[in-house]
């Protein structure tokens, strides 16, 4: 069941952007900037005092938005991530208190792996979508290509290092979801406000994933 909803949430957006939320007041025009520019599942990191307020903020002003958490890191960060509003969660590894927590409270939950015995332990528990992180670190496209013969069942969503200039020679690859990045919301025009900038490039990057045939559903 998780693996099913959390399915239907990433394929909603070809990029998932991943958002550092300092100050509390820029959440809704934030989001508000990437749904128009058609992405709307967003991660919240918890980096920030502002994270829970800002997803808080994002769930009620913003419906339009599918509004998940990142970095998960406990139990307790998955407990008040949900009651804030997330409806996902996204962790840089994995933990069995972290799987047990979001299994326990039926929160679709991304764990990030950076290796096949990692992966084959997520496998174990019954997980088949997992972020590669730090992607350009652990091998990227060519670690993906890699695993996909031997773990064919696992669907990744990789995260970390990818930009602009590659995310679309990841979204090719079959065994790849989605990508999440920050490039679509850069903090210095977060900072600035400079929202139609923001909206502009969450536009620019669902257009190349729909012109090289990537569909939402």
């Amino acid at each position: 069941m998780s693996d099913e909803a959390l399915l239907a949430i990433l394929r909603q957006a070809p990029v998932i952007p991943v958002l550092t939320i300092e100050r509390v007041e820029d959440a809704v025009p934030l989001g508000r900037a990437l749904v128009a520019g058609g992405l709307p599942v967003l991660e919240v990191t918890m980096r920030t005092p502002a994270a829970l307020e800002a997803i808080a903020a994002l769930s009620e002003h913003v419906p339009e938005a599918l509004v998940g958490v990142g970095t998960l890191l406990s139990s307790e960060d998955v407990v008040v991530a949900q009651d804030s509003g997330a409806l996902f969660g996204v962790s840089p590894g994995a933990t069995p208190e972290l799987i047990d927590t979001t299994q326990r409270r039926k929160l679709p939950f991304l764990p990030g792996v950076a290796t096949a015995s990692e992966a084959m332990a997520m496998l174990s528990r019954g997980m088949r979508i997992m972020k590669l992180f730090p992607a350009s670190v652990v091998g990227g496209i060519p670690a993906l290509k890699a695993l996909g013969a031997p773990l064919a069942e696992i669907s990744f969503c990789p995260t970390g290092g990818i930009g602009e200039a590659d995310f679309m020679d990841y979204l090719k690859l079959p065994n790849v979801i989605c990508v999440g990045g920050s490039w679509v919301a850069p903090a210095d025009a977060i900072r600035a406000g400079d929202w139609k900038r923001i909206e502009a490039l969450a536009r620019a990057a669902r257009s190349k994933a729909q012109a090289a045939g990537w569909r939402a559903g």
